[in-house]
């Protein structure tokens, strides 16, 4: 079980998640990036390029 680094709610990693993956806060809706079997982090946030 992990924690969400924005809200404090405890998040169920879903069964066989791999480091880099990314799943979603269900209390405040964060995107958040899977880390290690216990642990996330906040997702780094894409940027639009407007193709330049």
């Amino acid at each position: 079980m992990a924690e969400c680094p924005v809200c404090g709610a405890e998040i169920n990693l879903p069964e066989g998640s791999e480091e880099g993956e990314i799943i979603t806060c269900d209390d405040c809706g964060i995107e958040l990036e899977v880390t290690g079997k216990d642990s996330v982090q906040e997702a780094p946030q894409e940027e639009e390029d407007w193709g330049e």
